[in-house]
């Protein structure tokens, strides 16, 4: 398959399986894409940037994608940056010790 197809079928199933990033008033760049690796980077930014929970997504969507799009072996999120970037310490480490967080799984 071709970068292209790779990179529209990530962002297809971006939008139609993780909407949270948008709903929530972030947004995902697909920056690069490999089709001889299969290697997928995403930048989410916006909203995510600041997001607490955001590693979580970003987890999510690193473990999701090689197994939802044929042809995507590894994929790298990474918080996009920028001087408006609202940057929070992430609260993923304080949930995986939480009880309620135990079985967590996202719901995208």
């Amino acid at each position: 398959m071709s970068a292209e197809g790779l990179e529209r079928q990530t962002r297809n199933y971006l939008s139609n399986n993780i909407p949270q990033i948008q709903e929530h008033g972030g947004h995902f760049e697909i920056e690069d894409v490999n089709d001889n690796t299969g290697d997928v980077t995403v930048a989410i930014g916006g909203a995510c940037s600041g997001c607490g929970i955001a590693p979580m997504t970003i987890k999510a969507i690193e473990q999701r994608l090689p197994t939802e799009i044929e042809g995507v072996s590894n994929v790298t999120v990474r918080r996009a940056g920028g001087p408006r970037a609202a940057v929070m310490p992430s609260k993923i480490e304080v949930m995986e010790d939480m009880e309620e967080y135990e079985d967590y799984d996202p719901p995208f």
